[in-house]
């Protein structure tokens, strides 16, 4: 019987793991930009696309969409995908390091729309299209901006409001961060609501970095004041959530009507539940999926076609294709929501208790 030298096994065994360790950390090491280096190395159309971070739920979808229909038009199509998280330096870097590597088109979803103006110039002189995606960047004459009609956004969430009775008259706006362009076109909207109502706004806050958890901190601070407000009009929905669940804390939930947009499930099965009054639905499926069209056609052909409308960027009257949003309630949210597919019938009416 042949006899196992157990400590010349055990020197075997502890080589093998080390091996299998290094190994596995030089997989953990390699990082996003180097794997779409190498997708980007043939001679297909290489699309850029910087955004401002994932922490909102609907951006990773966008992201999808935005790359699935690019792969559907042009399978020899690559897209590097570079994610900021919400710190405009690092958004810099990225574009930076997108225009050095001579993408054929440039999309951007700017964290600050007043601090990408020079890099758009930059883009530009070297031959790239620039998109604005959902976000208009001021004084960049881009080529083309995409998004949905924001004055309209305001305007929808103030009718909500307003048809779910105001007794005081009074309401809070909690917005996102001033250094995005689509918050003051939200706030006109919704102003212009509430002073044909006579409706009194007794404050405007803006959360830095459409950070919800500032928006609680103000609410938690201010919740005395509370008393005589009818509702709070929240930027998304994800500040929504964190009003109700210090709202409710408080013992106010259900009190103060609250209005967000997103469509983000939990708003959804808030609005099913009866917490919350409406969500501005965005079908950003439709929105993404114009904008890869858009970028492939840039990248092609240097210039867009079929877009007839125009927004000033403060400088320059740009080319504007925008898609109307949707007001969603307990009304229509299975023709809107559930039926496009947006979200699953079983998962918005997940806490509502089945009819018999």
């Amino acid at each position: 019987m042949r006899i196992v030298n157990i400590n010349k096994f055990r020197k075997y065994i502890s080589l093998l793991l080390v091996v299998l360790l290094v190994f596995l950390s030089a997989c953990g090491e390699t990082s996003v930009q180097d794997d779409t280096e190498a997708e980007g190395d043939n001679d297909g159309i290489l699309v850029g696309m910087s955004f401002d971070s994932f922490l909102i739920e609907r951006w990773q979808r966008d992201c999808d969409i935005f790359v699935s229909r690019i792969k559907e038009l042009d399978n020899e199509a690559d897209v590097n995908i570079q994610n900021a998280n919400g710190d405009i330096d690092t958004q810099r870097q990225q574009i930076k390091y997108l225009i050095e590597k001579n993408v054929d088109v440039l999309v951007i979803v700017a964290i600050d729309s007043n601090d990408l103006s020079d890099l758009v110039a930059e883009a530009r002189d070297k031959g790239i299209p620039v998109i604005a995606y959902d976000r208009l960047i001021k004084n960049a004459n881009v080529d083309l901006y995409i998004s949905f009609d924001n004055t309209m956004v305001g305007k929808l969430m103030g009718e909500a409001l307003v048809d779910a009775e105001l007794p005081n008259k009074k309401v809070l706006m909690l917005s996102g961060p001033n250094e995005d362009s689509n918050v003051s076109m939200v706030e006109e909207g919704f102003r212009s609501v509430m002073e044909a109502n006579d409706v009194e706004i007794v404050d405007c806050y803006h959360a830095a970095g459409w950070k919800a958890e500032e928006s609680a901190s103000y609410v938690s601070d201010h919740i005395s004041t509370l008393n005589e407000v009818d509702g709070i009009m929240c930027g998304n929905d994800n500040i929504a959530t964190t009003i109700i669940r210090t709202l409710s804390e408080a013992r106010l939930a259900g009190k103060i009507k609250i209005v967000g947009q997103d469509a983000d499930l939990e708003a959804c099965q808030r609005i099913v539940e009866g917490t919350q009054v409406m969500t501005v639905y965005k079908p950003v499926e439709r929105l993404a999926r114009a904008a890869a069209e858009f970028a492939l056609q840039l990248a092609k052909n240097k210039e867009v076609t079929g877009v007839k409308e125009t927004i000033n960027d403060g400088k320059n009257d740009v080319p504007y294709y925008y898609i109307e949003p949707i007001a969603v309630n307990k009304d229509n949210m299975d023709s809107m929501v559930i039926d496009s597919g947006f979200h699953l019938r079983d998962e918005v009416y997940m806490n509502v208790p089945d009819e018999e």
